[in-house]
């Protein structure tokens, strides 16, 4: 199993929409590449879940199965779900927090996305963000796959219903 962490706005939307994808063995709402660290006590003000924005993007942790899927096919279905010419912003969610990226420790999958990105028609209007993991903190239990468990609040969502559950009766 293999991990990679994308960004598209909203984590949300992004968490519902990626763990039905063929491939994908689990998932979990975060934040990548802001400067805190997790703490051991979720509920301490300290905890970069709880304190001021420190330059995260939100996230999904995403753990796959090499065998059935590829940061490659993880890339095209992450750009079902945003607009990849957009800088911070995706939808109605407007800020740094908002942008799109893809994050991991394995220099072979950052590699394969920025091929993936450069091997399009559009490659020079991307503005998805392709860096190495430098840190990640699981976001609190309440956002983990929040749109499952609270679906009235699909509203807040830039991804459209259908499209959100593409992949879910696969």
């Amino acid at each position: 199993m293999e991990q990679i962490y994308l960004a598209g706005g909203c984590l949300w939307g992004v968490q519902e929409f990626i763990k039905y994808v063929p491939g994908v063995i689990s998932t979990e709402a975060g934040r990548a590449n802001g400067s805190a660290q997790p703490t051991e006590n979720k509920t301490a003000q300290s905890d970069s879940t709880q304190s001021d924005y420190d330059g995260y993007a939100e996230c999904v942790q995403i753990e796959f199965d090499p065998s059935i899927t590829s940061v490659t096919i993880l890339m095209e279905h992450l750009f079902e779900i945003i607009d990849p010419y957009s800088v911070n912003k995706q939808g109605v969610d407007v800020g740094e927090k908002y942008r799109t990226g893809v994050y991991s420790t394995n220099a072979e999958h950052l590699t394969e996305a920025k091929h993936y990105i450069s091997s399009r028609d559009d490659a020079d209007r991307i503005a998805v963000e392709v860096l190495p993991l430098t840190n990640y903190v699981a976001s609190d239990d309440i956002h983990q796959h929040h749109l499952s468990h609270f679906p009235e609040d699909h509203h807040l969502c830039h991804i459209p219903w259908d499209l959100l559950h593409k992949y879910k009766s696969q």
